[in-house]
């Protein structure tokens, strides 16, 4: 099922429903929620997921698993989707928030059939057993580190979401606090009890995660200026201690390069 709008579909009797979809660059899904369990695969291009606990960036050919009844928006970075919305019940392991995980080449190919199937598929045929086969895969991810937290304060979430959106490395403890009118002890102290970060280690991941959107179409030395690290090896660094893997991965050469986890589906986007 192609470019389906979900509303169309929700209504049938099957467990999984496979859905892929195109987007236009730079595309925002705003604030919105599903009944069922979604798991959001980016065939193609990064996606930024937020809701009110934290923001989950999603490099390309990773997923997110987004718990039913759960409020986000979604940014749409060159993406070509292959989503799978599944009735709750049949997911009780399903994660309480979101959650990126890899999909290795099988969970991809799953995926890329499951989305020409009719939405009231053969449950004992071919696509049934697809279905059932997709499930386990799924089961079997383990979570990939690409999130930040929110705090729980509105007056913080505002600094936080105005960070993400133009991270600066000359920011400091001292003008958050300033923003907030509180001494810069306390602010520290409350924002480390909101969010389980200091101020500057949570800065530190942010823009390291801001840089995963970025590498799709400048150089790991771009990238590293352009967010303010003192060389590309200080970028290095610390984006591979934060992800476990170095940037380059996630460029456009580095993604040709990498192997079966990133290699590009042999399938076109429509």
């Amino acid at each position: 099922m192609r470019n389906v709008a979900l509303a169309d579909v929700d209504h049938v009797d099957r467990a999984v429903l496979p859905i892929g979809t195109d987007y236009p660059p730079g595309h925002l899904l705003d604030w919105h929620e599903h009944r069922r369990a979604q798991f959001l695969h980016g065939a193609t291009g990064v996606m930024v997921v937020d809701t009110v606990d934290g923001t989950w960036t999603v490099p390309p050919e990773r997923a997110v698993l987004i718990p039913a009844a759960t409020p986000h928006r979604v940014r749409m970075l060159g993406v070509s989707t292959r989503s799978l919305y599944i009735e709750p019940d049949a997911v009780p392991w399903w994660p309480s928030t979101c959650t990126v995980v890899d999909v290795p080449p099988l969970l991809r190919e799953l995926l890329l059939a499951a989305v020409e199937f009719e939405s009231g598929y053969d449950l004992s045929g071919r696509a049934g057993h697809v279905a059932a086969l997709l499930l386990h895969e799924i089961a079997a991810r383990t979570p990939l580190p690409f999130h930040v937290g929110m705090p729980a304060s509105t007056e913080l979430v505002a600094l936080c979401r105005e960070y993400l959106a133009a991270p600066d490395a000359a920011v400091t403890n001292e003008a958050w606090a300033a923003r907030v009118a509180m001494s810069e002890r306390a602010f520290t102290r409350r924002f480390r009890t909101e969010t389980g970060d200091s101020p500057a280690a949570w800065r530190a991941r942010a823009r390291t995660l801001a840089a995963v959107p970025l590498l799709r179409t400048a150089s790991v030395s771009e990238v590293a200026g352009r967010l303010g690290y003192a060389s590309p090896a200080a970028f290095t660094a610390a984006f591979s201690r934060a992800f476990g893997m170095p940037p380059s991965r996630f460029t456009t050469s580095g993604a040709r390069g990498a192997g079966p986890r990133g290699r590009r589906s042999r399938r076109p986007a429509a």
